[in-house]
């Protein structure tokens, strides 16, 4: 039998070397720590440029008028957008109606039942594919489908548009989700006999809300800023929203259709739609952070 030793050199040479080395990790820790912090305020200087510059040119004409009255016609000094907040709302709202139960109910399916087969793969890959396609393709794909088809740009044209760009990303998110609900739950689900169906809709699904509704508020601020779509589905009209099948106004048209005119009323009215819209995005994500985050006893 062999007995190893272990012997440890407590000469001053040997100190003095351990602690320069030591000294120079943390040193080099501390470096790279600055670098780090230093690049990521970087990072925030277009995103606080772009918030400032907002501000600074929508601010002026950021009246209750704005929110309740009707485009002006080129030229003319009143009016507000209030027909392109309802359309917004109206266009994200059905686009989550129609993404949102088909994405959350596919990551069920990939994640829950069928993970590793040929079905569920697919899925991923195509969801995956989708999130690099132009918008505007969606829009095209809306128009040949829906506006031909109907005759006429309408609300649910661009709703439609707008899911197919939502789809994938809460397809996704809710994936990762599920996958971030902690094995054991379900199996002391399973252990006290519930069924998968009942593991799935009272265990797994209530625990990964908080993060399945973050996915949601990613695809509703994506959805609310896109433009090309629209202008191939929804359009735009200087009225209020009277049906779901008649051209619908919303804020990215709004701003895109007064950014181009050579009035300068109607380019500090995009300025006020823009700051409008990232002000609507803003609050509707935090308050879906407060409300569908998790309760801490």
């Amino acid at each position: 039998m062999s007995i190893v030793t272990f012997t440890t050199d407590f000469s001053p040479e040997s100190l003095k070397a351990q602690d320069a080395r030591s000294k120079r990790r943390i040193l080099g820790n501390n470096l790279w720590t600055i670098v780090c912090v230093v690049l990521s305020f970087l990072t925030l200087i277009p995103l606080f440029s772009i918030v400032v510059l907002v501000l600074q040119k929508g601010l002026p004409l950021l009246t209750p008028a704005v929110f309740t009255k009707l485009p002006p016609p080129p030229g003319l000094t009143e009016g507000g957008f209030g027909n392109a907040i309802q359309g917004t709302a109206v266009i994200v709202f059905l686009a989550l109606l129609f993404s949102t139960p088909l994405g959350v109910l596919s990551a069920i399916y990939i994640c829950e039942y069928n993970p590793r087969s040929r079905l569920a793969a697919t899925v991923r890959f195509v969801a995956k594919l989708l999130t690099g396609i132009p918008s505007i393709i969606c829009g095209v794909f809306a128009f040949s489908v829906v506006v031909l088809t109907l005759g006429t740009s309408s609300a649910i044209a661009g709703g439609i548009a707008l899911a197919v760009l939502t789809l994938p990303t809460i397809l996704l998110t809710t994936e990762q989700a599920f996958l971030g609900v902690p094995k054991a739950l379900r199996e002391a689900s399973y252990g006290l006999g519930a069924t998968r169906s009942q593991t799935i809709f009272r265990i797994v699904l209530p625990e990964a809300l908080p993060a399945i509704m973050s996915g949601i508020m990613l695809a509703v601020a994506r959805a609310a800023g896109e433009t090309a779509p629209l202008l191939f589905t929804a359009a735009f009209s200087q009225y209020w929203l009277g049906s779901l099948l008649q051209p619908t106004a919303s804020l990215s048209v709004l701003i895109y259709n007064f950014s181009t005119l050579p009035y300068d009323f109607q380019i500090q009215m995009a300025w006020t739609a823009s700051l409008v819209l990232v002000a609507l995005v803003t609050v509707t994500n935090i308050a879906a952070q407060i409300a569908f985050s998790p309760k801490k006893l």
